[in-house]
């Protein structure tokens, strides 16, 4: 298999898992950066992780500066392009002061990518949403699927849960104005929040949660619930859906199951207690998180899914995409243990 394809935002959690099975695959892969000179780096972070037949295929691998706020480089990077995984969008660290800062790039972004595929002769562009453009919004004491949309005038929405949701209706309405005789193809892929290994030392927001409980940065477990999902399973729907030929014009909602903090506590109790780990299970009050979310913009991010759950369907994605997701303890040993090792978590002293 030579088919090239472009994966964008390269230096991300996603991303790179994606590049993973990518060349796993046989795929030739080109990823961007919003800098130069990325290409080694992230061979190096991606390299330990690969089978025989995977480091054979790396050397090929290439990384072009191409950022979401600029058209320059985009229509370069599509060069000889059969594909493209649109991963890259800001994900903040904590709450932006102008809801513009995420919508403006995230929605831009995506139509540039969009423009340029379709200028390149790009077969299909397979876009990472999230659930975030599903759930918010709305009464969650239902459960999800994917004719669902974040209602943009509701309550409980946070900023990034605009941008993915106008920069997912921007793609759709890009190839609707496309017209019937349209080669270019879109398919959508929603994950809900991504645990699982990292490849790096960089957790990214994916790993704020995680991080936090072992760190005991918090000193008991809040009343938050999401739609949860392994990274690597992530990944998987990505690839799958390059080729399905069912999945073109559609959106898939990636996730297990909705889970609890206080489940992934108690997980992480079990799995990291008996090595000197402190973990928190106790429940904090909702009055308490409000508290911490004054002063810790991280804990702002959350407070939109304080008492909530994210209750999602996700058989279009099993059916269509012969999708089989990870549990939730893979999902979050895998990542604690990861951090462990890449000391993004202090180890304890034996």
């Amino acid at each position: 298999m030579t088919d090239r394809v472009l994966v964008t935002g390269a230096t991300g959690f996603i991303a790179q898992h994606c590049i993973l099975q990518l060349l796993e695959a046989g795929y030739l892969v080109r990823g961007t950066a919003r800098s130069s000179d990325r290409t080694h780096e992230i061979m190096d972070i991606l390299e330990p992780h690969l089978s025989e037949a995977g480091k054979v295929r790396l050397p090929g691998f290439d990384v072009v500066v191409a950022d979401l706020t600029s058209d320059e480089g985009w229509n370069e990077s599509m060069s000889d392009c059969r594909y493209v995984l649109h991963v890259a969008s800001p994900l903040p660290r904590s709450a932006p002061k102008n809801d513009d800062e995420l919508v403006v790039p995230a929605r831009d972004g995506t139509l540039r990518v969009l423009r340029a595929a379709n200028e390149a002769g790009v077969e299909r562009v397979v876009l990472t949403s999230s659930i975030s453009a599903i759930v918010y919004g709305n009464d969650r004491s239902r459960t999800f699927d994917e004719s669902d949309w974040t209602n943009l005038h509701g309550k409980r929405i946070g900023a990034y849960d605009k941008s993915k949701t106008i920069a997912e209706r921007a793609a759709w309405s890009f190839i609707d104005a496309l017209g019937a005789d349209a080669t270019l193809q879109l398919v959508v892929i929603n994950p809900g929040l991504v645990l699982g290994p990292l490849l790096s030392p960089d957790w990214g927001t994916s790993g704020e949660l995680v991080k936090r409980i072992i760190d005991h940065d918090v000193p008991a477990i809040p009343d938050i619930s999401l739609a949860m999902v392994d990274v690597r399973d992530v990944a998987s729907a990505h690839v799958s859906a390059l080729t399905t030929p069912e999945a073109a014009g559609q959106r898939f909602i990636c996730a297990e199951a909705n889970h609890s903090m206080m489940e992934v506590a108690v997980i992480l109790e079990r799995h990291l207690g008996p090595l000197g780990y402190k973990i928190p299970t106790k429940r904090l009050p909702s009055i308490a998180v409000r508290a911490m979310a004054l002063l810790d913009k991280t804990v702002r991010l959350a407070m939109n899914d304080l008492g909530t759950s994210q209750n999602v369907k996700n058989e279009r994605i099993r059916t269509v995409l012969r999708w089989s997701p990870r549990n939730l303890d893979e999902m979050s040993t895998s990542m604690a243990d990861s951090m462990i090792h890449y000391g993004v978590v202090a180890a304890i002293k034996k």
